[in-house]
């Protein structure tokens, strides 16, 4: 999944509005973002099946990033460094979920490479084996999630977060139909890349805008 991850922080964000989009945006890609670097690192491992639906890529070993025990060890560091640098529980409850979310969207469409526990025994239910209905959730996700989102928007913020969900439509259509990744590196160097401007994509939305749109 990689569109409707951020369902997650549009969701997260309707249940607290006082955590800054870009923050959630981050959360919920968290792992994704440490399994790019550690597979840059070459600690985690995966290559490339052009023969794999959806994907290509064949995600044989990250279980610091994308195993069961491993996602709770990270929503807890998350909920641990917030309270500690004075966040409210209530923010800091957000954000952890927000960042378990990841796992529990991946295990939707991911084939069986998730570890439940020690990297031998996997789950996913593998809907990214049929591309179209792996594509229309990513997009039900994300509309729904930015329709829950938008009651509780300022009304002069509400056609930037209408922007961010036809921008990740948009980028979910790119990986459907794009070309395959040449090479790994390649792959998580533009993965990082696509977070980082997801991210600043997130705070211009939500920047506070004066009369006649000037910010």
């Amino acid at each position: 999944m990689f569109a409707g991850h951020y369902g997650a922080a549009f969701v997260a964000k309707r249940i607290e509005p006082r955590v800054p989009l870009w923050v959630l945006f981050v959360a919920v890609q968290l792992v994704d973002v440490a399994w790019a670097l550690l597979v840059l690192a070459g600690i985690e491992k995966a290559r490339i099946d052009p023969r794999l639906a959806s994907s290509s890529l064949d995600l044989y070993y990250m279980p610091y990033t994308h195993g069961l025990p491993a996602t709770v060890l990270w929503a807890l560091a998350v909920f641990g460094a917030v309270r500690l640098f004075g966040g409210a529980p209530r923010v800091a409850a957000v954000l952890a979920a927000a960042v378990a979310s990841h796992w529990l969207l991946d295990l939707v469409v991911h084939r069986p490479d998730l570890p439940l526990w020690d990297d031998t025994l996997k789950v996913g239910l593998g809907v990214w084996n049929f591309p179209r209905v792996a594509f229309a959730l990513e997009l039900l996700v994300v509309g729904g999630s930015v329709a829950l989102c938008l009651p509780v928007t300022e009304a002069r913020r509400r056609p930037g977060l209408v922007a961010l969900g036809l921008a990740l439509a948009a980028l979910q259509a790119a990986v459907l139909v794009g070309a395959r990744p040449r090479s790994l590196t390649a792959t998580a160097t533009s993965m990082l890349a696509v977070f980082l401007v997801l991210a600043w994509g997130a705070r211009l939305a939500e920047a506070p805008r004066g009369r006649g749109g000037t910010r």
